[in-house]
């Protein structure tokens, strides 16, 4: 099966909201690495037993889903507006017990 864009293969791709970046660009290769960590993130919980760690790289992976999708948004466009990223998004932490 294939899929076609109509929009041909110039190098360029096109973020959440609009406009056209290249592939190459910074923004591009740093949602594909947070997305290739999330994925990680998840493999790691898969394999815990523990419900509390388990609960807390669950939050972890909703956090880079919302990095992710401030990245693949066009900050110049007004109608799409991501999640916002929250100081406690940034500061959480879990204690050793």
């Amino acid at each position: 099966m294939k899929i076609y864009t109509k929009t041909g293969d110039d190098g360029s791709t096109m973020l959440f909201g609009g406009g056209r970046v290249s592939k190459a660009h910074l923004r591009i290769e740093t949602y594909g690495t947070t997305d290739e960590l999330n994925a990680h993130v998840g493999l790691l919980r898969d394999h815990l037993t523990d419900t509390e760690h388990r609960a807390f790289l669950h939050d972890v992976q909703n956090m880079l889903f919302v990095v992710g999708a401030n990245l693949a948004t066009n900050p110049e466009k007004t109608k799409a507006v991501p999640p916002p990223i929250a100081e406690t998004d940034i500061t959480a932490t879990r204690t050793r017990n």
